[in-house]
């Protein structure tokens, strides 16, 4: 069958690079030695269907499948002869134990040329990953290197196409938040759309699911994004690269980076926000244009759907409490109609007597409504 098919492609494309294995209550999956790269994640939480025995969402697939998907972090240097890991190198585990929330996962690669690279892998209960690299020179030479991190798909999923919905690549910025959906991502066609940045944070959004870069705040650094159509799937990144620095012969430099990588939970991007300092971090999840009354409302369904267990039951109850807190203003108008109801034999009256004077007319009726303290816009 297909999804066999689409299975052994994804079993072979694993056994392609020595892994680490991540084993959390949240995640599976593995780290590829070959690269260093986060590159097979599946939601442990949550199914394909609603179907008990449906098969978990597979959120991140490597090179070699028919739909890569990975974040990938590294560093660039100037100097053409340089050498640092790159897709093709081969890192090594300092312990062949799994990533989990309690275990660290600790990767070295020697360049031969005097540097030292060192990544450690973390990962909490839910989504997010840190990502420590540091690179010591042990060589004669001042090394001009500059640390990066990027997240590529090559597959251009299915989405739900509401026009109030944002699904693609997403990011915040000095600039402010910048969306662009996947169908304007490949109509970049190569040519990168750049943004210069201090903070913020950049990745890939679907309604559900996200993979998301944050880089180190308050640091300079240069983001894009990319995308093209190939064949009829749709090249899709999100990049970053901070400032270049000069690390002197026995010199040493460290840069930290988180990954989120899991499902969009409002209370979790709330809580991860806070926590890491990271801006508008809540933007991940599109809340619309009317942003201020939509969030306040999914916290009330939420709460009261926690309180009753029933979704039906927790739409009544905010619709009781709003009718409660808009009683004062509803039952003004409630008044107010029924003033103006009980007047309408006497308005028809001087509707009748001046039918050929308007001005006339206006002048009785807000005689009118003076004489009876009625205010007709308050209907």
């Amino acid at each position: 069958s297909t999804e066999q098919q689409q299975a052994q492609t994804r079993d072979q494309a694993l056994t392609a690079s020595p892994r680490i294995a991540i084993d959390t209550p949240s995640l599976k999956g593995s780290i590829a030695l070959k690269g260093g790269r986060i590159d097979d994640l599946v939601l442990m939480k949550y199914r394909e269907t609603v179907e008990p025995n449906s098969a978990n969402v597979v959120l991140l697939a490597p090179q070699g499948t028919e739909h890569p998907y990975y974040a990938d972090y590294g560093w660039v240097g100037a100097a053409k002869d340089l050498i640092l890991p790159n897709a093709d190198s081969v890192w090594t585990a300092q312990s062949q134990g799994a990533l989990t929330a309690q275990s660290p996962v600790t990767l070295t690669y020697d360049n031969g040329k005097g540097l030292f690279l060192t990544r450690t892998i973390t990962v909490d209960a839910n989504y997010m990953f840190t990502i420590a690299d540091s690179v010591a020179n042990k060589g004669s030479d001042t090394v001009s290197i500059a640390p990066y991190g990027l997240v590529l798909r090559e597959e251009l999923p299915a989405t739900t196409s509401y026009y109030i919905l944002h699904e693609g690549l997403i990011g915040v910025f000095d600039q402010g938040y910048e969306p662009l959906t996947y169908k304007a991502t490949m109509e970049l066609n190569g040519v990168p759309m750049s943004f210069t940045s201090k903070t913020g944070w950049l990745g890939i959004a679907d309604k559900y699911w996200a993979t998301v870069l944050v880089p180190p705040q308050d640091q300079d650094f240069k983001a894009q994004f990319n995308g093209a159509t190939v064949g009829q799937e749709g090249h899709f990144r999100a990049d970053f690269v901070m400032t270049s620095r000069d690390l002197a012969p026995g010199a040493t430099t460290e840069t930290k980076n988180l990954l989120f990588a899991g499902a969009k939970e409002v209370n979790l991007v709330d809580i991860y926000g806070e926590k890491y300092s990271i801006p508008k971090f809540d933007l991940l999840i599109d809340w619309g244009w009317f942003y201020f009354l939509t969030k306040p409302m999914f916290y009330a369904l939420d709460f009261f759907y926690k309180l009753v267990g029933n979704f039906g039951l927790a739409i009544l109850s905010v619709t009781l409490c709003i009718k409660i807190i808009l009683f004062p203003l509803a039952n003004k108008s409630y008044v107010s109609m029924s003033k103006m109801k009980l007047l309408g034999p006497e308005m028809q009256r001087i509707k009748e007597r001046f039918a050929d004077d308007k001005m006339r007319q206006q002048q009785a009726m807000m005689d009118l409504y003076k004489k009876e303290k009625v205010n007709p816009a308050s209907g």
